[in-house]
């Protein structure tokens, strides 16, 4: 047995060092001016930003990952080069643009027009050329049947957001917090009809009259045109087109490759990953989303003093999160997506996944991801930051999972995209802040103590990691006795003979979900 667990001495540690290391004096919260740079910011350091958030979903995605029965390699395969070739006709126009790229994450992209900086109006018109230049670009990017068409739904929003670090190794980008990324991913992720969706606040912004309902209203062709002319982009479809054309020929996309990693996670190096050398398994993939968050910044984001708790608070409540993941239960973190933690477990070897250990395994680290989401907020509050107004939505599930890096060579992103990875971030989505969801796959396939804890309705409310070990543990779980005799043992160590495990570097990446961040 593995024997992974949780314990709260460990984890306070971690906490209490993390916010040691962000005293509120040494953030600073700057404005956003001319022609700033986002790149490589501090921690320590958050721009106000006054712009125009764009979120483009892939809505056939699903369609990709069910164009075989089984969910095997083919599919997998297909689905990951759908995504590298939309991704890079992507990246081509926002760089023609002139906006910022937060992030690709999967089937989502979240970009930012910042300019013109002192016109409101031009920037969502800006915004909404990019969006439909996005869509008629994506139209003509599919291969053949198998690789096809993108089919893309855009949501936009404006207004201020904190911009802050959301680094990875090599370099640090830039991620935003607050209402226009998180309205702009709900209207991007509000139904399945392609089209380009406008928050009231961004119509009212460029003169159009509110509508009851911005999920189900599109902008018309005339009111797009009317975009592109106030906008006039200064490159077209038929050139974007071209270049990725004469990029994928210079620059062809490898075929995806996969083998299995020996576990645990916590020892692959996804830096290393490319379409060659990418990884597929059986495994548990888990989304644990800090609820009520936008709220809390839109709270906060006003005055210095307020905003310096947000970052403070967002960095310690995901560093440990991903702390519990590959620390704690040796799992590997895939990205942060705005304030959620998307990650990855695996038990068994390379060839063969251990089905019922990894499961239960998963179920116990949401347990202890809880325990020190509820610490945290803890130490927090005792140390002058109070986010006691957030919550913790845990969504995980079972199946093939595979992670590899896709996209521009020197820019590749990571990617970990399958059945499972959507039905987990359902899963979460369908959770309030103290509820953890198992998904069918997972339950159906677990040990009999892990489906007594969820029940039918699969969802379980306030399952810290104390209630998950010794329910399961009674109930005869293999993995929570193991883990509780670790812990026993840990207790009749002499304080100074256990070595503190060694941490390693915080590595985020990502922007936010389809529900955004609340």
């Amino acid at each position: 047995m593995a024997g992974r667990n949780w314990n709260k001495e460990r984890a306070t540690k971690r906490i209490d060092a993390k916010i040691d290391g962000l005293p509120l004096k040494a953030i600073e919260i700057k404005e956003y001016v001319r022609d700033t740079d986002l790149s490589n910011l501090a921690n320590t350091v958050a721009y106000r930003v006054n712009g125009v958030h764009l979120y483009a979903d892939i809505l056939n995605v699903k369609d990709m990952l069910a164009v075989t029965d089984i969910e095997g390699e083919t599919c997998h395969k297909r689905t990951l080069r759908f995504l590298n070739l939309h991704y890079r006709a992507v990246h081509r126009i926002i760089g023609r643009v002139d906006a910022i790229l937060v992030d690709f994450h999967n089937q989502r992209l979240h970009s930012v027009v910042a300019k013109p900086y002192d016109n409101e109006a031009k920037r969502v018109h800006r915004a909404v050329a990019t969006a439909q230049l996005i869509i008629e670009v994506l139209a003509q990017t599919g291969e053949d049947a198998d690789h096809p068409a993108a089919k893309v739904r855009v949501g936009i929003d404006t207004g201020k957001a904190l911009a802050v670090n959301n680094g990875r190794r090599g370099h640090r980008e830039p991620l935003f917090l607050g209402e226009p990324a998180n309205y702009a991913a709900k209207r991007a992720g509000g139904g399945t009809a392609t089209g380009i969706y406008l928050t009231n606040k961004a119509r009212k912004a460029i003169g159009l009259s509110e509508v009851k309902d911005v999920d189900t209203t599109p902008l018309t062709t005339a009111e797009i045109q009317a975009s592109q002319k106030e906008a006039k982009l200064e490159v077209t479809a038929a050139e974007i087109v071209k270049e990725w054309q004469e990029d994928l020929k210079n620059n062809p996309i490898s075929a995806f490759e996969f083998s299995g990693h020996t576990p645990p996670y916590s020892t692959l190096d996804i830096e290393t990953l490319s379409a060659k050398n990418s990884r597929r398994q059986d495994a548990c993939t888990v989304y644990g989303d800090l609820d009520g968050f936008t709220k809390y910044v839109g709270n906060n984001i006003a005055t210095d003093a307020g905003a310096k708790h947000v970052v403070r608070a967002l960095h310690v409540l995901r560093a440990e999160l991903d702390a519990v993941l590959h620390e704690d239960f040796k799992g590997v973190k895939v990205r942060f997506i705005g304030d959620c933690v998307h990650g990855l477990l695996v038990e068994g070897t390379a060839q063969t996944t251990d089905v019922e250990e990894t499961i239960s395994n998963m179920t116990l680290c949401s347990g202890g991801m809880r325990s020190s989401f509820d610490l945290a907020l803890t130490r927090l509050k005792a140390n002058g930051t109070d986010a006691t107004s957030l919550g913790l939505a845990i969504g995980f599930d079972f199946g093939p999972m595979n992670i590899t890096r896709l996209g521009m060579k020197g820019e590749l992103i990571r990617c970990s995209v399958s059945r499972g990875v959507l039905a987990a971030e359902k899963e979460q989505s369908r959770c309030a802040g103290a509820e953890t969801a198992i998904g069918a796959n997972a339950y159906a396939k677990a040990s009999e103590p892990v489906r007594t804890i969820f029940g039918s309705g699969r969802k379980r409310s306030g399952l810290n990691y104390d209630s998950a070990v010794e329910e399961m543990s009674a109930k005869g779980d293999k993995a929570a006795k193991a883990a509780k005799a670790l812990s026993a043992s840990s207790l009749l160590q002499p304080a100074s003979a256990a070595a503190q495990p060694y941490r390693f570097p915080d590595r985020a990446a990502g922007p936010a979900k389809t529900d955004g961040f609340a």
